[in-house]
C-alpha cells in the first residue's frame, strides 16, 4: 500500500528560539517567505524597502501598511526594525502562532500549550523534547516532515530584530 502525500500536507519545522520551542510551517512556501523577509531586512533605502516584491507576505514597508515617522523618501536609510509593526512584533507574524493552522488539533493539544504574549497574541509551545513522538505522529498521518531551525527561525525575524536575537 502507497500512502498519498497531498503537498497541503508537506511541513517544515524547527527550534524556534524565541519561545525555545517546536514551530511549524507549511514547507510549499517557507522558503520563499523567508526570501521576503530577508530581501526587506537588507533593503537601504526607502524605495528599496518599498520595491521589494511579495507574495506571500505583507511589505510592512509598502505604501499601504507604513505610517510614515519622519522622512521616508525613496532615497531616505531604510532600518526595518524602525517600522512599527516591526518593533511591535507584528511582522512577521510569530512562527510559534503558525502551528494552530497547520497541526492536528488532537496533536496541538496532546503535544502543545497554548500560551498568551502580551502583545502578539497565543502561540502553540511544543516542547523540544516532543519532537520524535510528535514528528513520528505526523508521518504516520501521511505528513512529510523536515527539520530547519535557520529557516525557521528567520519566519521569525530573528535574522534581523534585536527583540528576537
Amino acid at each position: 500500500m502507497t500512502t498519498h502525500h497531498p503537498t497541503s500536507l508537506r511541513l517544515v519545522y524547527g527550534h524556534a528560539q524565541l519561545h525555545d520551542c517546536l514551530a511549524f510551517a507549511d514547507a510549499n512556501t517557507a522558503a520563499e517567505e523567508a526570501v521576503e523577509i530577508t530581501a526587506l531586512a537588507a533593503a537601504r533605502t526607502w524605495g528599496e524597502a518599498r520595491q521589494v516584491r511579495m507574495t506571500h507576505l505583507d511589505n510592512p514597508a509598502g505604501p499601504d501598511y507604513h505610517e510614515p515617522a519622519g522622512d521616508c523618501a525613496d532615497d531616505q536609510p531604510f532600518d526595518i526594525n524602525e517600522l512599527g509593526t516591526v518593533m511591535q512584533g507584528d511582522w512577521p507574524r510569530m512562527v510559534t502562532a503558525r502551528a494552530f493552522a497547520l497541526l492536528p488539533e488532537d496533536l496541538q493539544d496532546r503535544f502543545g500549550t497554548r500560551r498568551s504574549t502580551a502583545h502578539n497574541g497565543d502561540f502553540l509551545e511544543v516542547p523540544i523534547d516532543h519532537e520524535s513522538e510528535l514528528v513520528a505522529e505526523l508521518r504516520e498521518r501521511g505528513y512529510e516532515v523536515t527539520r530547519d531551525d535557520e529557516l525557521i527561525n528567520v519566519l521569525d525575524g530573528r535574522g534581523f530584530n534585536p527583540l528576537v536575537g
